[in-house]
């Protein structure tokens, strides 16, 4: 650049503070760290422990690593889901090793707090790193510096790296399990349920649960149902059993069910056509098909390029219940007997029946509970005759009378095989002799 013009002070001192400025910034833009990997090591051999932990804190306790995946729907990148405080985790970086050249790329991280954190100073973050192009690492190792030894560090083995062929039609994710869960008759009612309108895998994110629903864990996993993911989310952050921040001193809401629910659609992305996200007290009733693989065959037809189906949550009163299936055998397990509660309460004027999910995992980037906030493809509201949500759990209108309720048994059509299949694992488990 050039000074010309005339020769005054002024003019010469901004064209010294124009071209100091312009030094300035080239200077920080080669110092800034790119996005791009760089090899920062050569001949070196992986170290580091490698992580086995569902929730591994790094250090600091500000930054919490679930799990990494292989992600190369829009570049090739490592996308870990963890959670991080929305203020104080600025910076991280992505160390790769490569272990065909030994050499160690390091990558910074692209930190995205997702939006639905409900005030909580924590929350669900995907961590995204550039991968290096000329090899496929298999671990990385998350760091706050650029700089340094990372051989203390723990390696996260980088999930989704190679390509699967859908095993199964549905998988339905449960998060979190927390409470001391004691419902137990309800909860072999939905498996059973579950299992009868085509899922092959639930993947429940457990925190705790009472001796008798460990026993009844072990026997769904032990038939091949049910994959159990620990969950210690309290042994590392003050947890909220409510989904909004009550200035309570708390650091994450609802046990980081968000959390739970974003790691288990990318888990189960290579594994599952479809992922279902719903808790245990709940099952998606389809009202015009028998089953949910013949329901998405044609909500798919009708929605072409439609990657997120929705469907409407009815409350369906635990304290209301019918005397038809009494099932006398069934008294001494603890929990509710879904059957005898076929009264939904009505709409209410002016709020919206919350919605819960089946979703095609390879469309989605980040899940909320009730909607998606990031995904490939458009989402659909399904009527409410093609299928709704039966949640049996304490009433949300408990003043109404039990005319102003909707008399609902959908649920009865699948009455014979349902008590059929309970009264099977209740006699495998040997709960029935549970007092």
């Amino acid at each position: 650049m050039m000074c010309a013009g005339k020769k005054s002070y002024f003019a010469a001192a901004v064209c010294i503070m124009t071209v100091t400025s312009m030094l300035a910034v080239s200077y920080l833009k080669l110092q800034r760290p790119s996005h791009q990997p760089k090899v920062i090591q050569e001949g070196r051999r992986c170290r580091g422990k490698i992580a086995i932990s569902t929730i591994t804190a790094l250090e600091g306790n500000k930054t919490f690593i679930i799990s990494p995946y292989f992600d190369d729907r829009e570049s090739k990148v490592t996308r870990l889901i963890g959670i991080v405080h929305h203020e104080d985790v600025k910076q991280l970086y992505c160390w790769f090793c490569c272990q065909a050249n030994g050499q160690i790329y390091v990558s910074k991280a692209k930190i995205d707090v997702h939006s639905d954190r409900f005030g909580f100073p924590y929350g669900a973050t995907d961590i995204v790193c550039l991968e290096p192009k000329n090899c496929d690492p298999t671990h990385v190792s998350i760091h706050q510096s650029p700089y340094g030894n990372i051989d203390h560090l723990p390696r996260f083995e980088i999930k989704n790296r190679k390509p699967e062929t859908s095993s199964v039609d549905f998988t339905v994710c449960i998060s979190a399990m927390f409470g001391n869960y004691n419902n137990v008759l309800q909860f072999i009612q939905s498996m059973e349920m579950y299992k009868i309108l085509g899922v092959q895998k639930v993947v429940i994110y457990k925190n705790n649960c009472s001796h008798l629903m460990e026993k009844v864990l072990k026997f769904y996993v032990e038939e091949g149902t049910v994959e159990v993911i620990p969950w210690p989310i309290n042994s590392h952050l003050r947890v909220s059993s409510s989904w909004r921040f009550m200035q309570d001193g708390t650091h994450i809401g609802y046990y980081g069910q968000i959390t739970a629910l974003n790691d288990c659609i990318y888990r189960n992305m290579e594994r599952s056509k479809f992922v279902v996200l719903n808790d245990a007290d709940e099952i998606i009733l389809p009202l015009k098909h028998p089953d949910w693989k013949t329901m998405m065959n044609s909500l798919q037809e009708e929605n072409p390029g439609a990657s997120v189906f929705l469907f409407e949550n009815h409350i369906f009163p635990e304290a209301v219940s019918s005397h038809t299936f009494n099932i006398s055998s069934w008294n001494t397990v603890p929990g509710v007997n879904i059957l005898q509660h076929v009264y939904r309460e009505p709409d209410r004027k002016n709020v919206m029946n919350p919605r819960k999910m089946i979703v095609d995992p390879r469309k989605v980037i980040q899940t909320s509970v009730h909607s998606v906030l990031r995904a490939y493809g458009k989402s659909v509201y399904v009527p409410m005759d093609v299928a709704l949500i039966y949640h049996c759990r304490k009433g949300l209108q408990g003043n109404l009378p039990r005319e102003s309720l909707i008399r609902d048994t959908t649920l009865w059509r699948y009455n014979s095989s349902l008590i059929m299949n309970v009264n099977k694992v209740l006699s495998e488990t040997m709960l029935q002799t549970q007092n």
